[in-house]
């Protein structure tokens, strides 16, 4: 069988130059380096390697001209948290490596969050129901709200009530107890999350059971009415519920029309209180109620889980237009009473 020639450099990719280049060092070189690599990137290298076949000596002498070129320029060589940890790791011991790492994250280190954030709740919640309650009340209280929600409604139901009881009663997260949940996580340590200021736990709660499906908030509720009920009753009144847009004006009304999903509407109200879907008919144009409630006699029986999504997406709508100061939500609160 014919050896293939490498004869165009142009043609090269980058784990095909590090393969040559690496050949043309010797073992000796080679070994050394190796040694500030990690395993993927040796395998890469090597399995590149084996199947680079022969290499023209006009292509190994561009290669090394082009390094040298490219090492005598300021901005050919790349740092990265890893390459400069790997290297740290051969002059200094774990422990100072690490204080310093530390250090050069800052204090965003928004990585392990948001690495957390990004995996699929049922992978997430079959992780965490191995754990401490205790573990798995910093995680919910971290990640977002509505991711946390569909974790805890996957945990067996006794172990999600002790999560939430230890996250009600928690206080602002001991350093220590962080670095245990680094540990069993197996991610980075973000330092200054035993720092950040501590949100309300009901506060937190609220937002976690908005997003849950009605059923499952129900079934935590009530648990928690038999268990700590000033607690559900606090959690209660920081809820905003699909049936809490009765409390809105009809200017904030017709602003949360404009602003959901038209194929949305229908779902919803089809399964809302004959008040609610009179306050958002009274809120349209004679026409587009019209329409509105011809789309709703027209689509027949609708499933439960869709009409609760579709609420909880105008309630979340709802949130975000209150968030960027277009509609006020009363509290009942004296602040929040208008005068006309």
């Amino acid at each position: 069988m014919a050896i293939r020639v490498r004869e165009d450099y142009r043609t090269l990719t980058g784990p095909e130059k590090a393969a040559i280049f690496l050949l043309a060092l010797g073992e000796d070189y080679t070994a050394k380096l190796f040694g500030h690599m990690d395993d993927d990137e040796i395998m890469e290298i090597s399995q590149t390697m084996a199947n680079l076949g022969k290499v023209s000596a006009n292509v190994v002498e561009r290669l090394f001209i082009d390094f040298a070129e490219q090492m005598s320029s300021t901005n050919a060589l790349v740092g990265t948290l890893d390459s400069t940890e790997r290297l740290l790791t051969k002059v200094l011991g774990e422990d100072k490596v690490s204080v310093i790492m530390e250090e050069i994250r800052g204090p965003a280190g928004r990585t392990m969050w948001e690495k957390l954030g990004n995996v699929n709740e049922e992978i997430l919640a079959n992780f965490l129901q191995k754990e401490y309650p205790q573990t798995v009340s910093v995680v919910m209280s971290k990640i977002q709200t509505d991711h946390a929600a569909r974790v805890l409604a996957l945990l067996p139901e006794n172990f999600a009530m002790e999560v939430i009881h230890r996250m009600l009663r928690m206080e602002a997260v001991q350093k220590e107890v962080l670095e245990d949940v680094e540990r069993t996580l197996r991610t980075e340590f973000m330092s200054n999350l035993a720092r950040t200021q501590r949100r309300d736990s009901h506060e937190l709660m609220a937002e976690i059971f908005n997003n849950l499906e009605r059923s499952v908030e129900t079934k935590f509720m009530e648990e928690l009415e038999k268990s700590v009920p000033e607690s559900a009753e606090k959690i209660r009144s920081l809820m905003f519920t699909f049936e809490d847009l009765l409390k809105l004006d009809p200017t904030a009304i017709q602003t949360i029309i404009r602003a959901v999903d038209k194929d949305k509407m229908p779902v919803a109200l089809k399964g809302a209180t004959e008040t609610l879907r009179d306050l958002f008919f009274s809120n349209m144009s004679e026409r587009a109620a019209k329409i509105m409630k011809e789309d709703m006699a027209a689509m027949g029986p609708v499933r439960l889980k869709d009409v609760e999504e579709s609420q909880q997406y105008i309630v979340n709508v709802t949130k975000d237009l209150e968030s960027r100061g277009e509609i006020v939500i009363a509290t009942g609160t004296e602040e929040d009473e208008l005068i006309y």
